[in-house]
């Protein structure tokens, strides 16, 4: 009896121990998946808006970073205008006389020297024309002798005055005569004198580009058709737009601070122009033309007709700001990166406000304190990694 009972111990010390084996492997079980998990999302956040560089990389990114700045910013009326050339500085190119075009190597764009050959205008009158110019200053000629004649028997008082005065009548209207027809063809593009032509070469009056073309080879033209329009852009103006409220705050002198559609936001450049113009007249959009000197005309890459975005400086008032280079534009936002670890850094939005001198403007979320520290330079490095991890996972 004592046997059995001391088998039946061991037999229930056994189940016992088995049974707490199997919960706990199940537990185990149960709790893993849970903690794999966790360690995903926790991977899935930090590949989001988190990203981390080792020392080397942040060497070759050329990281450094700074707390957000107060500096004196310019403030004022954010406005959108047009670049535009003064009217001394835009032709149109006419033929004066009219006919066919007859050839035309120019494009839209292009580049022309003063003088040079824009058209080839083909017109039967150009024979007519100088004919009368020849025929006439035939008849000069003849004149001129007759004048000679005429004055030396009047001083032989051979002959009587009224003849000396009518033959210098007629020599100083046929001058007249022919100094117009010679001016004629001059304006036509013709020769004066020589071989007679049916062709007439139309030519620029001045340097500049092309900005629109207006005829086809083999189009017939008349003297009010404008066939080209050249521009000089050496003397352009930035021409904004203001709203009829706002005119009152817009001087002459006051500084105009503007970028280019074009521009991307990793090229951004600013420029700036002075205001030397408010117009008188509303129009009737309800808005009044401002003009503006550019402090830097030659600038390649203004050309007429493009798009600004401008802000008139009316103040200065100080703001939160970080340089331009601490800023990033990622799917449609604007970002900064704030560090939180030695080679750590997060994305952090930020909406941005007046920019000036390569600073901009910035106000951080409520949850983001002011001191946070920010990378300065080389935020597109950060953006750059980011989007790489993205890529390979």
């Amino acid at each position: 009896m004592h046997k059995i009972a001391t088998l039946m111990l061991l037999l229930s010390l056994t189940v016992a121990s088995c049974t707490n084996k199997n919960e706990n492997e199940t537990a185990e079980a149960t709790q893993t998946p849970a903690s794999a998990e966790g360690e995903e999302v926790e991977g899935a956040e930090e590949s989001s808006d988190l990203v981390s560089l080792s020392p080397a990389e942040q060497q070759a990114a050329g990281i450094q970073t700074g707390r957000i700045q107060s500096r004196p910013m310019g403030a004022g009326l954010a406005v959108t205008g047009t670049l535009d050339v003064p009217p001394e500085s835009a032709v149109s190119i006419t033929a004066p006389l009219g006919g066919f075009v007859e050839s035309t190597e120019l494009l839209q764009g292009a580049r022309v020297r003063k003088g040079e050959v824009l058209a080839t205008i083909r017109n039967p009158e150009f024979v007519t024309l100088q004919q009368d110019y020849l025929e006439t200053r035939a008849r000069l000629a003849y004149a001129r002798t007759e004048l000679a004649r005429q004055k030396e028997l009047y001083e032989q008082e051979v002959a009587p005055q009224k003849n000396y005065q009518r033959a210098q009548a007629d020599y100083n209207a046929l001058q007249v005569q022919t100094n117009a027809q010679a001016a004629r063809l001059r304006l036509a593009g013709l020769p004066v004198g020589g071989k007679m032509v049916t062709t007439a070469s139309l030519r620029a009056p001045r340097a500049g580009f092309v900005r629109a073309v207006n005829v086809t080879v083999g189009q017939a033209v008349t003297a009010t058709d404008a066939l080209f329009e050249i521009v000089d852009p050496e003397h352009l103006h930035v021409e904004l737009t203001v709203f009829e409220r706002d005119v009152a705050r817009v001087q002459k002198g006051q500084l105009i601070r503007f970028t280019l559609a074009s521009d991307s936001t990793g090229s951004h450049r600013e420029r700036t122009a002075h205001v030397y113009l408010v117009g008188k007249a509303i129009g009737e959009d309800r808005t009044v033309r401002v003009h503006g000197h550019l402090d830097q005309e030659n600038d390649p890459a203004l050309l007429p007709g493009l798009y600004v975005r401008a802000m008139i400086e009316t103040g200065r008032t100080d703001a939160p700001v970080l340089p331009d280079a601490a800023l990033v534009r990622f799917e449609g936002k604007n970002y900064a990166y704030a560090v939180e670890a030695p080679g750590r850094y997060r994305m952090v939005p930020v909406t941005l406000g007046r920019s000036e001198d390569n600073f901009t403007e910035v106000t951080l979320p409520e949850a983001v304190p002011a001191t946070t520290t920010f990378v300065t330079t080389g935020a597109y490095s950060l953006l750059a990694k980011m989007k790489n991890a993205e890529e390979e996972e």
